[in-house]
């Protein structure tokens, strides 16, 4: 017998069994469909009738018609107003940007030519930042601040969302390290958001006089006269360059005389530098306040933002950064750093990042 070949009554047998298992089969399946719709029928009625009752009894949104409205950015409100506004004659005045003739933030060539390599270059990913950002990046940047000969062994630095992340970082640092509560002395006046970013932070925001109206100039005697006043160990916030919004910024004498002020008070000195390069046309000459101050010793903190010098208004690229003693403790500070970035951020944007270095990296490009 050949067992390869099957009888016809087997094989009427076998397409009998198979047919009805078939049936079987469709008919399981055909019940297990049916309950599972009455299933999801019952439970969608359940929900809709227990809905309306259990949202209506809820009272965990009524605390929303409490809120009261806030009140407007003093400049961003502005820049709102000025984008609604149809009339075809008006000018911004609020947010500092250099822009061309049509009233368009202008794109420098520079960026434009980083742009381009980035596009052509393999290298250049989507992928995260580590927390502290493109190492790469911070070394440039830092180095374009504090000099090409500053150590970077002792400066603690890291990435930020431009200068307004790195004062935010920088008042956390402070709060968390000097002391919540601790005074910081801002100029009157000052960028409106200083204010807000110290408190927040946990900061006790004071004010020392810094311009005078009257004359027009730096109340240099009045501003002496308040750091002296200020109890030892506050905190005293210093724009670099390009005082925002006076423009009015202390002589080199004066600033070695603010310098010595300040060290015989033992205050901390955290430095905002928003416009190198604007002040005088001359990026170098620019972060001699800033150099100064770290050669006289001072462990400065700086907030650092290519926002204006780069025209990377919304790309968000800056650096915050510390002056420490020693290897070990910018290592510690950095330890620190990622602490308070990582719950705050998790780690910073690249694309401007990548556009600073490139130009920073190419001597044609600067």
């Amino acid at each position: 017998l050949n067992p390869f070949v099957v009888s016809p009554v087997i094989e009427h047998i076998l397409f009998a069994s198979f047919n009805q298992m078939k049936f079987q089969i469709s008919s399981y399946l055909l019940c297990i469909v049916a309950t599972m719709s009455s299933t999801k029928r019952d439970a969608a009625t359940a929900f809709s009738a227990a809905a309306p009752d259990s949202v209506s009894s809820s009272t965990a949104g009524k605390y929303l018609s409490s809120i009261p409205m806030g009140a407007p950015d003093a400049i961003l409100g502005i820049a709102e107003s000025f984008k609604s506004c149809t009339d075809p004659d008006k000018v911004n005045v609020c947010v500092g940007a250099y822009r061309d003739s049509s009233g368009k933030p202008w794109v420098l060539p520079s960026v434009k030519e980083a742009e381009r390599r980035m596009l052509d270059d393999a290298a250049v990913t989507k992928e995260y930042a580590s927390i502290v950002g493109d190492g790469r990046y911070v070394e440039l940047a830092l180095k374009f601040a504090y000099g090409q000969e500053a150590s970077m062994d002792v400066i603690a630095g890291v990435q930020s969302l431009s200068g307004t992340g790195a004062c935010r970082i920088g008042g956390h640092f402070f709060a968390k390290f000097v002391g919540e509560g601790t005074p910081i002395y801002i100029p009157n006046p000052t960028w409106g958001n200083h204010v807000a970013i110290f408190k927040e932070s946990g900061l006790d925001v004071r004010r020392y006089r810094y311009y005078n109206p009257t004359t027009n100039g730096l109340d240099y005697d009045g501003m002496l006269e308040d750091l002296g006043d200020a109890p030892d160990g506050s905190i005293i916030l210093l724009h670099a360059c390009a005082h925002n919004p006076t423009g009015c910024d202390p002589s080199m004498e004066q600033w070695r005389a603010i310098s010595k002020k300040i060290g015989a008070k033992s205050h901390h000195v955290f430095f905002d530098s928003a416009y190198q390069g604007f002040a005088s046309g001359d990026a170098e000459a620019d972060a001699s306040a800033l150099r100064l101050f770290v050669e006289e010793g001072h462990n400065v903190a700086l907030a650092q933002s290519f926002a204006k010098n780069f025209g990377l208004y919304g790309e968000r690229t800056g650096t915050f950064s510390v002056v420490t003693n020693s290897a070990e403790e910018r290592e510690a500070v950095m330890s620190q750093l990622k602490l308070i970035i990582r719950p705050m951020y998790s780690s910073p944007p690249i694309h401007g990042a990548n556009i600073v270095k490139t130009v920073l990296d190419d001597a044609g490009l600067t």
